[in-house]
């Protein structure tokens, strides 16, 4: 038997999957990661994300009102927010909570871990 059919298969494949894959980025979050010394200042302002909700400074908050107390707690738009993922929580509902933030106009987020 030839493997010439076989292996122009194999090549159409290829080609069809090099074409089809993106290797673009949809979109992009800046995100800041924390560890180092930073010019924190202000109330504390840690955001625990989890699967099932958000908890501000340790109080569970619904995701439609931690956007008005987070803004209680800052003075600009450009004071540092930390957020940290617990609980299991997935990387969609870290995105998620990240992006409710920005539609706000909060710019400075860092991930901790």
């Amino acid at each position: 038997m030839s493997l010439t059919p076989m292996i122009d298969v194999v090549f159409l494949l290829l080609v069809f999957f090099m074409l089809a894959a993106r290797f673009d980025q949809t979109a992009v979050l800046p995100v800041a990661l924390g560890g180092g010394a930073s010019d924190y200042s202000g109330p504390p302002r840690l955001i625990d994300v989890t699967p099932g909700g958000v908890r501000l400074n340790g109080v569970a908050t619904e995701d439609a009102d931690l956007v008005a107390a987070v803004l209680l707690l800052v003075e600009t738009s450009n004071d540092l927010v930390i957020l940290r993922a617990r609980d299991g929580a997935d990387v969609q509902r870290l995105v998620d909570v990240m992006g409710l933030l920005r539609e706000t106009g909060l710019s400075r987020l860092t991930l901790v871990e």
